[in-house]
């Protein structure tokens, strides 16, 4: 029902857009000129009244209807289903009675809740069906009143531009509050769990078993929650990458710049831009497949024992992967310092390689320098292949060739199963979900007081 709603919105603004542009001309006789606006401006006006006060109305309308639904089921059930139970098990009696409502249907259930069922299905029609006429009936109403303030002196441009100004601010403040919900969440969870784990235990401790706590007098037993090792492993693992992706994806940048020909180029910077659309579960197949053996076997012909699943596998494709961000960044920033600079270290007698290195990489390097940090954010929450090359067991060790586990694996780790949400194992998660939030956020206020100092140098 909702993607026929959107659809018919859609309808209606679109016909509001011809109206509106047809009444426009209408009204000027064929004399453009004496139009303020033009008459394009006229239909986008009557379309945005069409469409987005009902479309606004639809999402309001989708967001409390299940609240609205589910506090009159509950109230028409019989006190003897609902009386003495817990918010936990009065969502559990919800999600039966939506479970039979959809057909779904387990063990025997009671009539109260085969009843229930029936409710909410005529009641989830009514309110859908509900939903549909009164968005028609507001759309409808915005077309026609839209359309009657149409004139030859009307100031469709200013009405038009004044509604995209509000709905970029809508925008706007859309995503900062929920970057603000998001910091929110994480800081009061975080609070709850170092409410029962101590904080210093959880960044000095060494020692990461979240496992075994299960009851409460758990919670630090064996110094359960030191984050060292996962922490250790995340940059270990983030190190290998850069090692592998800066040297690869400057050099490629450089030479695809200053030393191939154009068809070259236009043949090979697609082909490397193609990695990073490509997804990271056949990354870590290809670690897991190829990567890992290939090791294993090179290290067994000289001696070296390599772990099946070892960090070095994980960096390595993980490495492979974010050559993209670091080239393709690099590659533009480098094209764009001016031909000016260029020709006044050729002009002073510099070789070709001393003007890549004592010019274009520092007059380039704000730009260069945003491809690395972007690469590095990007090797720090990858998950995939992390699981599948170098394994989920946290391992306090900076040898290459052993396995390691990182923050975002033991995120997911941490968050998947039926454990309970108050639990200190699943509250874990947001205090390491946390910590490499204010990781990231060190990483790109590096990164922007290094483009902002060789900015003002270059420009």
């Amino acid at each position: 029902m909702t993607g026929y709603v959107f659809a018919i919105l859609l309808v209606l603004a679109l016909t509001g857009f011809f109206a509106g542009r047809g009444r426009a001309k209408a009204a000027s006789a064929g004399q453009l000129s004496s139009l303020h606006s033009r008459p394009g401006y006229h239909g986008a006006f009557v379309a945005a009244w069409a469409g987005i006060p009902a479309f606004i109305l639809v999402l309001l309308w989708l967001l409390f209807q299940p609240l609205a639904v589910d506090g009159l089921l509950l109230g028409s059930l019989p006190d003897t289903v609902t009386q003495g139970k817990s918010a936990g098990e009065l969502n559990l009696i919800l999600s039966e009675i939506k479970s039979i409502a959809a057909g779904n249907v387990f063990g025997e259930p009671t009539a109260e809740i085969r009843e229930a069922a029936a409710r909410y299905d005529r009641w989830e029609n009514i309110a859908n069906w509900a939903m549909l006429v009164v968005a028609l009936c507001v759309a409808l109403a915005g077309l026609a009143v839209a359309r009657s303030r149409l004139s030859t002196k009307f100031r469709a441009r200013q009405g038009v531009e004044r509604i995209m100004t509000i709905l970029m601010i809508t925008c706007a403040l859309i995503a900062i509050l929920t970057t603000l919900g998001i910091i929110i969440s994480l800081l009061i969870e975080s609070m709850r769990f170092f409410d029962r784990a101590p904080l210093l235990q959880f960044f000095i401790g060494l020692n990461w078993e979240p496992q075994i706590a299960i009851r409460a007098d758990q919670v630090t037993a064996g110094g359960a929650f030191g984050a060292v090792p996962v922490f250790a492993g995340t940059l270990l693992i983030a190190i290998i990458a850069m090692a592998v992706a800066t040297p690869v994806g400057l050099y490629s940048a450089i030479y695809l710049t200053e030393y191939s020909g154009p068809r070259f180029r236009a043949i090979i910077k697609p082909i490397l831009e193609i990695l990073a659309g490509i997804p990271t579960v056949v990354y870590g197949f290809f670690a897991v497949l190829t990567v890992a053996p290939a090791m294993r076997a090179f290290g067994e012909m000289i001696g070296l024992p390599i772990a099946p699943n070892s960090a070095l596998a994980a960096g390595a494709v993980m490495g492979i992967m974010i050559i993209p961000f670091i080239s393709s960044l690099s590659d533009d920033a480098i094209a764009a310092v001016p031909q000016s600079l260029r020709d006044g270290s050729y002009g002073l007698g510099a070789t070709k390689s001393e003007t890549i290195i004592k010019v274009l990489l520092p007059a380039a390097l704000p730009g260069i320098m945003g491809g690395v940090l972007l690469a590095l954010s990007r090797a720090i929450g990858e998950t995939m292949i992390v699981v599948m090359a170098a394994g989920i067991i946290a391992n306090l060790t900076m040898n290459p060739l052993e396995p390691v586990t990182t923050v975002t694996v033991q995120i997911v780790t941490l968050l998947i199963g039926d454990t309970e949400f108050d639990n200190p194992k699943t509250l874990a998660a947001f205090a390491l979900g946390l910590v490499l939030f204010l990781v990231t956020l060190a990483l790109n206020v590096v990164a922007l007081r290094i483009v902002r100092k060789y900015r003002e140098q270059y420009d």
